[in-house]
Formats: C-alpha cells, structure tokens, sequence
C-alpha cells in the first residue's frame, strides 16, 4: 500500500505554502526524471498538506483579472492579498475558518487520469460533509462540490483547482468550513456569475470543529486512494 506523508502547516501564508509545494513537486518531477534515465534508485514519495491561510484571492491561469471586483490598492483595507498563480480554474479566495489541502500525488501511485483525480476529491469532501449531515453534490460540467445542485439554491461549498506535470500533482481543494463569506463579495467565485457560496457554519447554523472536519477528510483521502499516512 502507498504511504503518503501528513503534514499540517496550521495558518500559514499564502505564499510561502506555495513555495514550499512548488518545492516538494519539483523534488518529486526531478525524482521521476532521474528514475526514468535509470539515474535513481527507490521511488517518488507522496504529501498531503492541510493548512489555512489569511485572507488572499488567487487566480488560476486561465481566469480573468475582471473578476477580482475590488482595486489591488484597495485590498490592504480588507487585510487581503492577490496571486496570480498556476493552478487551473478562475478566481477564489482563501482565509481563516477554510480548510484547505493541497495533495502532492505521483499519480503513477494510483492511476493516470486527471479526470478521475478530480472526482476522487470531490468524492472525499462529499463524504466528509456526509459525515455532519450536509448533502454534497456533483454538478455536471463544473469543478468542486456543490449543494442542492440542480436547483434554483445550487451554491458551492468547496472549490477545486490543480495543476499537474508528468503526473506529479499540486495546489487542490478549499472547503468552507467557518469561512466568512463576505470576502467572496470581492470576486466573481470561479468566475461563475450566477452561483453563490456557503459554508458548514451557515449550513449548520452554528460553527463546525474544523479539526474534526479535517480528521474526516484525512480518513475519506486515505480509504479513497487507498493509502496510509506516515506522520
């Protein structure tokens, strides 16, 4: 069975949790290309990060800048950033009370399907969720995990968005746990005009134990994936 590598970085800047995975990935690209040439020996191992950020809008390579509806200058008075970064997707935001992960998979571990690796996660938050009485949805033709899809009160509670090379994952899912959704007032969320955000709290009518929800949703990756953590 693969072992995968838990790490919890707690709250934790924006930036510099993307260094440290843009780290990881190049270690695990650079591994696979010196297994490949014969040049290494062993295997590639694998992470999966869990952390929080403060208040910071990205935006994926193929989003447009008009979706960030507040003046960069402007976002110091909200206590915000903004990052242009290389994931897939549009728009979103991240802060405090949002659980974030961000798998870095050799997906030669598991299987070569990107398609698939997305619905693997969406498949493990809708578990989780499941777990404290919300029911998670799928909508057809659009990323992340969604409720009461299909109606007119469809509205997302985790946002999705990847990048991959030689089958090396990075960046992956946000999940509204005790999010303040005001902060989603600032952008057009994935670009999708016409759909609104929630969150477990608002869900719930109270707040959700966000550790309780990550040991969730670190129990779903692993029995999903069928892997074992090494701590």
């Amino acid at each position: 069975m693969q072992r995968v590598n838990l790490i919890d970085k707690g709250l934790i800047d924006y930036k510099e949790c993307w260094d440290f995975q843009e780290t990881l990935f190049k270690q695990t690209v650079d591994k696979k290309i010196l297994l490949r040439d014969g040049k290494a020996e062993g295997n590639t191992e694998d992470h999966l990060i869990f952390c929080q950020h403060p208040h910071v809008y990205t935006l994926g390579k193929s989003g447009k800048q008009e979706n960030l509806l507040i003046a960069e200058q402007l976002l110091n008075n909200i206590d915000a950033k903004y990052y242009k970064i290389n994931r897939g997707g549009d728009i979103t935001y991240h802060g405090p009370g949002q659980l974030v992960m961000y798998p870095i998979f050799d997906l030669d571990h598991y299987f070569t399907d990107i398609h698939k690796y997305m619905r693997y996660l969406e498949e493990a938050v809708i578990l989780t969720l499941a777990e404290f009485g919300i029911t998670g949805n799928r909508v057809k033709g659009l990323t992340g995990v969604w409720l009461d899809a299909g109606t007119p009160q469809e509205r997302k509670i985790c946002a999705m968005g990847v990048k991959s090379s030689r089958w090396v994952t990075m960046h992956g899912i946000a999940l509204n746990v005790n999010t303040d959704l005001s902060y989603f007032n600032h952008i057009v969320p994935c670009g999708i005009l016409d759909k609104s955000v929630t969150s477990m709290e608002k869900e719930l009518k109270g707040k959700a134990d966000i550790s309780l929800v990550q040991k969730a949703l670190q129990e779903n990756m692993a029995n999903i994936f069928n892997f074992d953590y090494v701590i």
